[in-house]
């Protein structure tokens, strides 16, 4: 089976989603957002903070990712005095979920490695909630907030105002992950059924 990328914007059901995909196939989970802050903590100079300027932090993450993903594509060859041939551990697989994606810049670096488009290589899942109001997405996430989640002590008009911003970046994110041959779920309603149709669709990807 392929890794496994999950997008989209926050609070749309990705960790989650990770986390059923993890018990049901034992793919490791990388979270962005953690890997992100441990970037942070560990070289503040690279300005990745999450939930401070969010094109500056997804650019300043990107050559990472591209150039993570392609040394994890590529079982063949040099990647300075990695051999990557020597280090390819077949059956490792994983499911990197996170929002802070720019995929142009991502791709750009991929494709150095020679190994096809990142379409070619990972199950790409992208999720979205196109037809919401920033009210009615605020109103779904009170009702799948839990103490573990970053939303949860918002008052409703730090709620409100940060879902207005979500509304105008996920139609963005959207066409970015259209453009980049992801598969698109609408978590909008009725997302555990949701989950259970990406997992069988994962299930019959890799058959």
């Amino acid at each position: 089976m392929k890794s496994i990328i999950i997008a989209g914007p926050g609070r749309y059901g990705k960790t989650t989603l990770a986390r059923k995909i993890n018990e049901k196939f034992g793919c490791f989970i990388i979270n962005l957002d953690k890997l992100m802050t441990t970037f942070d903590r560990a070289y503040p100079q690279l300005d990745v903070r999450i939930a401070w300027d969010y094109d500056n932090a997804t650019a300043n993450v990107a050559p990472f990712i591209g150039h993570y993903l392609g040394m994890f594509s590529s079982h063949h060859g040099y990647a300075g005095d990695l051999n990557l041939h020597k280090h390819n551990e077949s059956g490792n697989r994983f499911v990197l979920e996170g929002g802070h994606f720019d995929f142009k810049k991502i791709s750009d670096i991929y494709n150095t490695y020679g190994v096809g488009e990142l379409k070619d290589n990972f199950i790409l899942i992208g999720l979205a909630q196109n037809t919401k109001t920033a009210k009615e997405l605020a109103a779904t996430i009170r009702k799948h907030d839990t103490e573990d989640e970053w939303t949860y002590d918002f008052s409703d008009e730090a709620l409100l105002a940060l879902c207005e911003d979500m509304v105008l970046h996920s139609q963005e994110m959207y066409n970015s992950m259209i453009k980049h041959g992801f598969t698109i779920y609408d978590t909008t309603t009725e997302r555990e059924t949701v989950f259970e149709e990406i997992i069988k669709d994962i299930n019959l990807r890799s058959v």
